[in-house]
């Protein structure tokens, strides 16, 4: 007996978005299981970073529908715009950290901004947060005196302030090493254990941003070609997938299933 599928937090039907005279993304779907980690893959230019924005209702489509909790964005109002945000946490490719405030501060802005709490209520919060990030005694420190790795992990806790039901990623790693950008998975991975909530990550890191994912869509050609697990995407007969796999990852890619059948057979 199949698993049932989780219900979706989002839906894209039948997106089309231009810019000017160019067609980005034409009749695009795509379905964000809620509680998983979705992983969007593309080349540079595909429009990867246009579907979160309209995930965020930053960008409106000519054509389809964006459902955020059976909500279409699409046609929400501001104040239901905005009351849909407030679920949301998003980690920028650059971080976004306020050079002038301290990272205790940058923390602590969402809480400012969008509750009444108290200050005390707040300093609690934040510090639980950052403990959650391993920023030990990092409260008073400027963004100019952090580590690109340390950054991310601030950023990653002013997302997860508000405890968001969906966190989004925009090229998470993109300027780390691989031993920082491994700790950043890593951390993505135990914090989306830990708060159960819904991750859309967009990345070219690919094979690596595979362990984080329990599905990957493929943007190619302005549409999403197809949505899978990681080990079914790397073994896919689709044209486009596989073309994708083997620009990415090479022709001699065997998935940990057939590794296992080879050495059982040995």
């Amino acid at each position: 007996m199949s698993k049932e599928q989780p219900a979706a937090a989002i839906e894209l039907v039948g997106i089309e978005k231009r810019f000017g005279r160019q067609t980005v993304l034409r009749d695009v779907n795509l379905s964000v299981a809620s509680g998983k980690t979705t992983v969007i893959v593309g080349a540079s230019g595909e429009g990867k970073s246009v579907i979160i924005k309209h995930m965020l209702g930053l960008v409106r489509p000519e054509r389809g529908e964006v459902r955020v909790f059976g909500s279409n964005l699409a046609k929400a109002r501001k104040k239901e715009l905005n009351r849909i945000r407030m679920e949301f946490g998003v980690l920028f490719q650059n971080v976004a950290l306020f050079d002038s405030m301290s990272v205790f501060d940058n923390v602590a802005l969402p809480l400012r901004e969008r509750t009444k709490l108290s200050e005390t209520v707040i300093r609690a919060k934040v510090r639980e947060k950052l403990d959650l990030m391993d920023l030990v005694d990092a409260d008073d420190k400027f963004p100019a005196q952090l580590s690109g790795g340390m950054k991310k992990r601030v950023g990653l806790a002013r997302a997860l302030m508000l405890d968001p039901k969906v966190v989004f990623f925009d090229e998470p790693t993109t300027g780390l090493d691989v031993s920082r950008s491994n700790e950043i998975y890593r951390l993505f991975h135990k914090t989306q254990r830990q708060l159960g909530y819904t991750a859309v990550i967009v990345s070219h890191d690919v094979p690596k941003i595979f362990k984080l994912a329990d599905y990957v869509a493929l943007l190619a050609d302005g549409k999403i070609q197809g949505v899978m697990s990681p080990e079914s995407f790397q073994l896919s007969d689709h044209p486009l997938i596989r073309r994708y796999v083997e620009e990415t990852m090479g022709p001699i890619y065997s998935s940990a299933k057939e590794e296992a059948a080879l050495y059982e057979s040995a």
